[in-house]
């Protein structure tokens, strides 16, 4: 299968710890940094020792006057929730992506294989043609949370045969439901209304305008508990490079270990999408950028991924906010600009390294 783990010189222990703790160190140290400059980027600009002086008020701990009025109210209640939901979507969506590769064995996987981004546009289009949202503001992200979890269901049910899955079937299975998916979709937006169509196609294209405490209240445990679940698979993910036979084996349960890890994919993706629609090639450019760093064992890889997914989207945000003076773009469209690019020099290494596609 693409993408087999050759045979490459062994890294001391030591080496290794060293380049592990000096990548998180950079990405933690990176992350920081960018979260000041990106609260103080924007139509009211912000000093960076004002936004590090109103994180301190914020959390009790300075008395120190604003420097400017209405400071704190444009940081906490705009422009650190983004920065929040920036960092827990990235950083789902880097997780998701690394897990979706370990269970396909494959660097070109991504969490859209098995249906879940389409699945949630269908949910999401869906509450905006038939009126769902005019319930309340959080029905067009349920809906595309309870849709991507549904289509990401069917096309592991439908891949089963004689109590197991195969991957090739799992894929199949992926590519259908994404086609069907894209139809209704379709249909859904000739259909609608133009504020129904227009409002379909900004949610497509992703964006974290508008992005509230309360949203990251309900995203937080999602993507914390569905990302300690990785991290306990972690060790087992290692042992799926062997492959399937390989791995039972080792003692591995590799069916159950398959639905636990697309259930983890399907709760990260679901969460990250349904809050800000579809953002591309997050789960496919990171993890691959962090295992070139400090190599194939999955739990550094998790917490690098998540790392650097978040470090990424956040960037992309700060670029989307300031790219265009007065204009927010959506940015879903940047990440597909950087990473259509990137997936294409992929396919290529890809396909040098394994000496072509047969």
């Amino acid at each position: 299968m693409l993408g087999a783990t050759r045979g490459r010189p062994t890294v001391p222990r030591g080496g290794l710890r060293l380049r592990h703790a000096v990548l998180f160190g950079g990405l933690a140290l990176a992350l920081g940094a960018c979260v000041i400059v990106s609260a103080g980027a924007g139509q009211l600009p912000v000093a960076p020792a004002e936004v590090w002086t109103s994180l301190l008020r914020g959390l009790g701990l300075s008395d120190a006057p604003e420097a400017l009025p209405n400071t704190d109210s444009a940081l906490w209640n705009i422009r650190f929730p983004r920065i929040a939901m920036a960092l827990l979507i990235g950083a789902a969506l880097a997780m998701a992506g690394t897990v979706m590769q370990a269970i396909f064995a494959n660097p070109l996987a991504e969490p859209g294989v098995v249906g879940v981004s389409s699945g949630a546009a269908l949910g999401a289009a869906a509450a905006i043609v038939l009126g769902w949202t005019a319930l309340g503001d959080w029905v067009t992200a349920t809906a595309a949370f309870v849709a991507g979890l549904g289509a990401t269901l069917v096309v592991y049910l439908a891949s089963r045969a004689g109590g197991r899955t195969e991957i090739v079937t799992l894929v199949l299975t992926g590519i259908a439901i994404n086609a069907f998916a894209g139809g209704a979709l379709a249909f859904l937006t000739f259909i609608g209304d133009t504020g129904s169509r227009e409002e379909i196609v900004f949610w497509q294209l992703g964006s974290l305008n508008g992005a509230r405490w309360p949203e990251v209240a309900v995203m937080l445990p999602l993507v914390v508990t569905a990302g300690a679940a990785a991290l306990v698979l972690g060790r087992t993910l290692d042992l799926f490079s062997l492959g399937e036979r390989g791995a039972r084996h080792l003692g591995v349960r590799v069916e159950a270990v398959r639905i636990i890890a697309i259930v983890v994919v399907a709760v990260l993706v679901c969460s990250a999408v349904a809050f800000a629609g579809i953002i591309a090639f997050v789960g496919l450019i990171v993890p691959h950028l962090m295992r070139m760093v400090i190599g194939p064992a999955h739990r550094p890889l998790l917490v690098a991924s998540a790392l650097g997914g978040a470090l990424l989207l956040l960037l992309a945000d700060l670029a989307a906010r300031t790219m265009v003076p007065m204009a927010d773009l959506p940015i879903g469209m940047l990440t597909s600009l950087i990473g259509g690019p990137f997936f294409f020099w992929l396919l290529r290494r890809t396909r040098r390294r394994s000496g072509g596609w047969g």
